[in-house]
This record gives structure tokens, sequence and C-alpha cells, in this order.
């Protein structure tokens, strides 16, 4: 090789975990600049572009970061100042690389809004002698607003790329074996925790515009399909789906959660149990949406007893999962 040749790093595969996001802090201005991004993906929000950007700077930015940033500060991590997504997407990464990194496969994380971003971590991967690079989303359930936009930014970075390395996608897993199964086990765990038996546990999943659904967004399927592997394994208390998460005036996915959750004591439901399965770690939809607004409006409306099960996070089946959704790849 010539002397003068710059050193090439080369024959390594990057396997990425990519998550939704978050911002860098609970103050006003990092939850601007987050929702900015968030909110101004065109998948995320399917409206004239010019229309909405007037929309977006002028009323929502303006008055939606001190009420996001209120609820961010109610579920902060004070510990490692940082948001629960963060905490467990790094911790998911870590305990990965613990199980099929070396020499030859670098395992990574990234977040689809906010930091650190797809594009430095793509970078990173190839400037590390990653020629292969393996995406993992994590989102189970397809959308176009998750899995679809994190794909998104992954080609437009690429496109950037003098040398391009190969790419695998790992599709959505709504149905994968070793996903239910984890499921099914934390509930199990929550039911031995707690000291009242359920009468009925809520499967709450993020939502989505309606429309979206009419243009033939997949995701309402396989969080249906979920919930139904659920029931299959578990039988001993029922399980229901709803959504959450809404936003705007539109019709979106229904049953809603915080409407169920307010009609439930009413129709004789007074113990209830919450799990999250849309979401690879706990968050401010779970933590904060749920377990604080949800708990608060099931209970003044009559209910007894609500807990939430927490998310697979970083758990041992949750991180074999991971493996073998990978190791198919690898």
């Amino acid at each position: 090789m010539d002397k003068n040749h710059p050193e090439v790093k080369f024959g390594k595969t990057g396997v990425l975990l990519i998550n939704l996001g978050t911002p860098d802090s609970t103050n006003w201005w990092d939850i601007r600049k987050y929702l900015k991004e968030f909110l101004s993906d065109k998948r995320v929000i399917e409206v004239n572009p010019l229309i909405w950007q007037i929309i977006l700077n002028l009323f929502i930015l303006t008055f939606r970061p001190s009420k996001t940033a209120h609820a961010y500060k109610k579920i902060w991590r004070k510990e490692t100042n940082e948001s629960p997504l963060l905490f467990f997407t790094r911790s998911q990464s870590a305990k990965l690389n613990e199980r099929i990194g070396n020499k030859k496969t670098i395992i990574d994380f990234a977040m689809r809004y906010g930091n650190p971003s797809i594009k430095s971590r793509l970078n990173l991967l190839k400037d590390q002698g990653c020629e292969n690079i393996v995406i993992l989303p994590l989102y189970p359930q397809y959308a176009s607003a998750t899995t679809a936009t994190v794909c998104d930014e992954v080609y437009r970075s690429l496109m950037k790329m003098r040398w391009q390395p190969s790419l695998q996608i790992i599709p959505h897993y709504e149905s994968e074996p070793l996903y239910i199964e984890a499921l099914i086990t934390s509930i199990k765990k929550k039911i031995e925790e707690i000291d009242w038996k359920p009468d009925l546990i809520i499967s709450s999943y993020h939502g989505i515009p309606k429309s979206y659904f009419d243009k033939g967004d997949p995701y309402h399927c396989y969080c249906q399909k979920t919930t139904r592997l659920m029931k299959e394994k578990f039988k001993e208390i029922d399980i229901q789906t709803t959504f959450q998460s809404r936003f705007g005036p539109q019709e979106w996915l229904t049953p809603y959660t915080d409407k169920t959750l307010e009609s439930l004591p009413g129709k004789g439901i007074k113990n209830l149990l919450v799990i999250c399965p849309g979401f690879a770690s706990d968050c401010v939809e779970t933590l904060e949406e749920i377990n604080i607004q949800g708990k608060e409006s099931f209970l003044e409306k009559g209910g007894k007893n609500f807990d939430l099960i927490p998310c697979l996070n970083d758990s041992t089946n949750h991180i074999e999962l991971f493996e073998k959704l990978v190791k198919k790849y690898l």
C-alpha cells in the first residue's frame, strides 16, 4: 500500500438500535427544539407543510413546550440527569453488546429526534470500519410515523456518504414469540408483586390519526395482533386494546385510553393493570401520561387499585429478543 494512503478501517458490522428520541433536558428551549424536529416530520404530521409550519411556529411551539416540560420534569431521572428513554436505550445497547459485541461487531444506539442523532452514529460506525449496518427500529408494531421515518432518516444520511455501507433494516416484530413471552412474563411478575386481583388489563398503544389507517397504514392491525397473541397465552384476566397520546382535533384510532380509564369504574372495573407493549422503554407516554394522569383519572372516577406494568426496558428477556432479531442479519 502507498505509504501516503490514509488508513482505512474495514470489515466490521455495526448494529444500531434506534428509538423515538428525547429532549436533552427539561428546560423550555431544549423541549422546544425537540418538539420542532419531531413535529416537523412530514410522516408524523400529514398536513399541508406551509399551513402546518405557520400553526407549528406561531402556536404549538409557543405554548406546548411549557406543558411538555412539566410532564418531563415529573419523570426525569435526576440521578443521571436524563430521560428514562435515553437511560434504558443506552442500557439496552450496552447489554446487547455484552452478548454479541466483538472486534467485528459494534453495537450502538441513536434517536430519531434529538441526540444522539442517526446521522452522527452512522458516521461513527462507518469511521470505525463498519461496512455493513444493521438497523433495529425499537417499534414492535410498524407504522409510517415511526419505523418508516427511521428508515427515511437512515437513507438521508447514507445519501451524503461517499463510501456507503451495505444496509439491512429489521422489520416489525409484533408477533415474534420471544416478544410475546416477554410481555406475558412482565404481566405475571406484576401480578405477583401486587396484593389485589385485577379485573382487567388494558393494553395501551400509541395512537395514530384514523386517516393514516384509512390510507393503508397497517399499524392498527399489528397492535390488535399483539394483544390477540397475548390473550392466547394468558387467559386468567381479560386484555383490552386501547390507544393513547392523541394530538389535535381529528379522529384517532379508538377506543381512546384516557376515555376508557374514565369510564371503567362506572362499569364495575375497579382494579386495573395497564401494559404498553408498543413502547420498548418507559418514557413520558407511559410514566407520566399513563401512570400519573391515567391513574389519577381512573381513581377519581371511582377506581380502587391501579398499576402500570413496566415496559420491557433492559430486562434479560428483552435483550434476548434483540439478540435473536439481530443475529438473523449478522
